[in-house]
């Protein structure tokens, strides 16, 4: 636990119930939770979706939406903020307590500078000149790690990238110093190198600031990583409350058991990647799927910059019913690979072969047959899906548009099988996206991309944004569906405890090169590569003590990179 975590308490969450209006009824979000923190501390509050910690965290700031009905006690700055006025909530938001977003790019105006976006937060709360705000504004960017803030307070959201878009969100956080800080889910979808620098600076916050810090995450490896305490919530209740390293070692309630058992870790693939490996041998060298031979593509550059390369000479097979697990940071040229195998990418040098059509140069009239072979799960299926329609036709759109059935009601029946093979009711294709939670519209989102039993499936970061008992759940069923129908897949991840999990090769991506390759057993337990070994350190696991010494180890190659060990062995 932190130094500061015996200080003074800061919040005080006593009996709190918040019962939300619907059209089917009242539901009750959270039920008669008590919590407390104090200065310099962190507490995490973790569950799966649903569980009431995201609605627990927007009412400590006021943020619940006029069919909340809340009772109980929130204390902050010493005033109950569920019955305070709405001018003295305003001043306890940002000087009392202030919340990071999930996502930066829809917490930040596009509109507005991010110099002014941070000054706005200032000059609401304080009578401040403008050019005043602008300088406390440079300095909260300067200290939150941003380079160059003295040029950049004048950049918009769109010109930072993932990682620096959430460290100005953290600094607009910051600039007024609050007693605490929500931050929600301010990880899920940052690489794992990315998520490590931004853990950094929430433990920094904490030991500088001395501000206490309400963590919310369904990632168990971020917790061991950052909180001195753990609440575990359940269908709006608290069912578990502990210090971290008493919850992870010994957890007494059984939903806090099954929750640690979902975790995904290095290593727990490596019977099943032996095994495969020996079935694969025995059966002898299968049909090559996809072959890259120095493979390069480009990006041409507008308004007189030159071309950016995003795949440098990439080599690497995919054999018929292999799972290869793509890996890499932002960047790394991964989801670039898997477009330019869907034909969705131009080639620019190289060879890709792709189910025996040569990719460089192709045309699509001569791709288009081939295309039914090919099957895309993408990662955040919300947005795959079309809002108007059902479940059902999403998932019958493959088979009209190739000419297997005549429009969805003749599709019907194959629709069914698919939902079924997929454990999904057949009942759930009446059922339009919205209805369905994450999990099972990513599980419907296979349905649609095997309903042409393709030989190759690509499968781009799509468990990123589950919790990790949905997310288990998905990636035994991605495994089942895949031994079931035999096709090939390319699994692009950043996680690499979930790759370990499905693929038979992992291949690893930095800077467009590939860096690395071999079985699990090769490249997650003894890494090669000095990046390999730095996305392996950057990787949190559920586990205080270790994760405290993965820590050092990250901080040791970071020292290695600083004296340029990395890019001489690039």
């Amino acid at each position: 636990m932190s130094p500061q975590a015996s200080g003074s308490e800061v919040l005080q969450i006593d009996d709190l119930a918040v019962t939300f209006a619907t059209d089917g009824g009242d539901v009750k979000a959270v039920d008669g939770v008590s919590l407390s923190v104090r200065s310099g501390e962190v507490l995490a509050i973790v569950g799966e979706s649903g569980s009431g910690k995201t609605v627990t965290a927007k009412t400590i700031l006021g943020l619940l939406p006029e069919t909340a009905t809340t009772s109980g006690v929130v204390l902050v700055d010493g005033d109950n903020v569920i019955e305070v006025s709405r001018a003295r909530l305003r001043e306890i938001r940002g000087a009392g307590a202030a919340m990071v977003f999930q996502e930066p790019s829809t917490a930040l105006n596009p509109v507005f500078t991010v110099g002014w976006q941070i000054a706005e937060g200032i000059r609401a709360h304080e009578k401040i000149s403008a050019k005043e705000a602008r300088a406390r504004a440079i300095d909260i960017m300067t200290r939150v790690g941003i380079p160059d803030a003295e040029h950049r307070v004048d950049y918009y959201p769109h010109q930072f990238s993932g990682g620096q878009k959430q460290r100005i969100v953290i600094a607009m956080a910051l600039v007024l110093n609050p007693e605490i800080i929500v931050a929600d889910e301010p990880t899920t979808a940052l690489d794992v190198t990315v998520q490590a620098e931004i853990l950094d600076l929430l433990r920094r916050c904490r030991d500088e600031f001395n501000a206490a810090i309400v963590l919310i995450t369904h990632n168990m490896g971020v917790v061991a990583d950052l909180a001195d305490r753990v609440a575990v919530m359940y269908q709006g209740k608290l069912v578990e409350e502990a210090d971290s390293v008493t919850l992870f070692n010994s957890p007494q309630d059984e939903y806090t058991k099954r929750l640690l058992a979902a975790v995904p870790f290095i290593g727990a693939g490596t019977a099943k990647t032996r095994e495969r490996a020996k079935e694969r041998a025995e059966a002898g060298p299968g049909t090559t799927v996809v072959k890259a031979e120095g493979l390069e593509i480009e990006y041409p550059g507008r308004l007189g910059k030159a071309a950016f390369r995003a795949v440098d000479g990439v080599s690497f097979e995919i054999a018929a019913g292999e799972v290869l697990g793509l890996v890499g940071e932002s960047g790394s040229g991964k989801t670039t690979i898997g477009r330019a195998i869907a034909g969705l990418t131009r080639v620019t040098g190289g060879s890709l072969n792709v189910l025996g059509h040569e990719m460089l140069g192709f045309r699509e009239g001569d791709f288009r047959p081939i295309r039914h072979d090919i099957g895309f799960v993408f990662q955040d299926p919300a947005t795959s899906f079309n809002p108007l329609q059902t479940i059902a036709e999403c998932v019958a759109e493959p088979l009209i548009v190739h000419g297997k059935a005549p429009d969805a009601a003749e599709a019907r029946g194959k629709v069914d099988e698919l939902l079924e093979a997929v454990q999904l009711p057949r009942s759930f294709g009446d059922r339009f996206p919205h209805e369905l939670s994450g999990g099972q519209r990513q599980r419907a989102s296979l349905a649609r991309a095997i309903a042409l039993q393709p030989k190759l499936l690509i499968a781009d970061e799509p468990t990123s944004a589950l919790d990790v008992s949905v997310q288990l759940k998905v990636l035994e069923l991605f495994a089942e569906i895949q031994k079931q129908f035999g096709f090939a897949a390319l699994f692009i991840s950043h996680d690499l405890a979930v790759v370990d999990m499905l693929a038979d090769r992992i291949a690893v991506l930095y800077h467009g090169k590939l860096v690395e390759e071999g079985i699990g057993e090769d490249v997650l337990v003894a890494p090669k590569h000095p990046y390999t070994q730095r996305l392996l350190a950057s990787l949190p696991v559920p586990d205080p003590v270790k994760q405290a010494a993965k820590r050092k180890e990250l901080d040791r190659i970071r020292g290695l990179e600083r004296e340029g060990v990395l890019s001489e062995a690039e």
